[in-house]
């Protein structure tokens, strides 16, 4: 485990709570930008994710969580480096949304563009109020390229995607929570990491293999036709619930139903 931490690039950084792998952005004086050295760095991390690990939470060091893509690093690049940058992205954006583990992300000030693909491919999405979302590509004359066409109109909608490219529009962390539903909780300024620690600690006392098969699973039902949808349920049915730790919670939860005192 020390090994693996010490491995780590300079623009990251990790700690353990217990089972919780706490990942930081260490870029602070850009923003947490995605430079090539960071998106190479969190990729390595995913690839090699640690057997003790039960849950990560992603978070930003400073003011910021990420203010998207690196744009030093896509001056004067053609087709084939684009398609090439855009590749990288995807591929570690599917690497999170695909965790063996859940990933909780904290966000505060800005996440934009690169940033926001980011946070969206997380599982759990935890807010302060300093946070602020835009999709500026259009204003770039750049396009999404990390996956967040494909996930984000998931999660807001289309049109909500089409008309943030369009105008540069900035959603602020009360209408994206409220109105777009992008953030599953709002917390208090400087709350926002302890929250998503708490959550951690709750979702780590779930059996593994459930854990496992809610983030795996349910992103492709929501993909398949309803049929495909429905067998898939049930294969899950029967590997969650062939596990020897479901059992033994399922027999504890009976043995306390038992014991409790009913209305005559």
């Amino acid at each position: 485990m020390k090994d693996w931490i010490n491995s780590m690039p300079e623009c990251l950084a990790l700690e353990m709570r217990g089972t919780i792998a706490v990942l930081t952005l260490n870029r602070p004086e850009k923003r947490n930008a995605l430079s090539e050295g960071l998106v190479l760095g969190l990729q390595f991390f995913f690839d090699t994710i640690h057997s003790d690990v039960q849950a990560v939470v992603m978070k930003g060091s400073g003011s910021n969580f990420c203010a998207g893509l690196d744009l030093n690093e896509l001056q004067e690049t053609n087709i084939t480096q684009s398609f090439h940058t855009s590749k990288i992205g995807q591929r570690l954006n599917d690497s999170i949304q695909f965790c063996s583990v859940p990933v909780i992300s904290v966000l505060n000030g800005a996440v934009i563009g690169g940033g926001l693909e980011l946070a969206s491919a997380t599982h759990v999405r935890v807010a302060e109020p300093s946070a602020y979302y835009a999709l500026p590509e259009g204003t770039r004359g750049i396009f999404l390229g990390s996956g967040g066409s494909v996930r984000l109109p998931r999660i807001i909608g289309a049109s909500a995607v089409i008309e943030m490219m369009l105008t540069g529009r900035v959603l602020d962390a009360q209408e994206a929570h409220h109105r777009m539903r992008l953030t599953h909780y709002l917390a208090e300024e400087g709350e926002g990491f302890d929250k998503a620690i708490t959550l951690a600690e709750k979702i780590t006392k779930n059996a593994p293999l459930a854990n496992f098969a809610v983030i795996q699973a349910i992103p492709r039902i929501v993909e398949q036709d309803p049929a495909g949808g429905l067998f898939t349920e049930m294969l899950m049915v029967g590997i969650a619930q062939d596990d020897d730790e479901a059992k033994r919670r399922l027999a504890d939860f009976l043995v306390r139903k038992q014991g409790k005192v009913t209305k005559a």
